[in-house]
């Protein structure tokens, strides 16, 4: 039911499509970019929950507050203090070899400001879990959400990043001018 829900809002309503020619991977990252609004992480929640997909994601703590905290957890959020000096990577790569699933979404820009400075996080959860980046783009001019191309980390960021940051290229998030590939 909240399937066919989300399936007639993002499609039906919101005029959303996809252009998916890549499978999905039941354990994965998911890197996605553009970055620039708020509305992205409902966009995509709404797309995945239409797919009847089911994917985590990372938050600052400060949102987890009442009562968008239980919302935010409901919908797959892990609440993360950046004030602490713990490995985020260790926590998720662990967090991967004890599931059979899990979709982790990740904003390597993250922030909704323009930066060319990738967070490099993604990349060393993946590699440590040994599970594939999706790559997932969105087009808020076309309103097309894309999935055609995932990769294996090889190891070498500097060789990867180049070709990740190449896929989103094209790419024109809400706020364009926002994003620094």
């Amino acid at each position: 039911m909240i399937q066919a829900l989300c399936r007639f809002i993002y499609f039906k309503l919101l005029g959303w499509k996809e252009e998916v020619t890549e499978p999905f991977h039941d354990k994965c990252v998911i890197c996605v970019a553009p970055h620039t609004s708020n509305w992205d992480l409902f966009i995509g929640k709404l797309y995945w929950s239409a797919k009847g997909k089911k994917a985590c994601f990372m938050m600052k703590k400060e949102w987890f507050f009442f009562p968008l905290g239980a919302v935010f957890r409901a919908m797959g959020g892990i609440p993360v203090d950046r004030s602490k000096k713990t490995s985020l990577v260790n926590q998720m790569t662990e967090r991967f070899k004890h599931t059979d699933a899990l979709s982790l979404t990740i904003t390597p820009e993250a922030t909704r400001s323009p930066n060319p400075d990738w967070k490099k996080g993604f990349y060393y959860i993946a590699l440590g879990a040994g599970v594939p980046i999706q790559l997932i783009g969105f087009d808020y001019e076309r309103k097309v959400i894309s999935y055609t191309k995932w990769l294996m980390p090889t190891g070498d960021f500097d060789r990867d990043i180049v070709e990740i940051k190449a896929y989103f290229k094209d790419f024109k998030g809400k706020h364009p001018e926002n994003f620094a590939y």
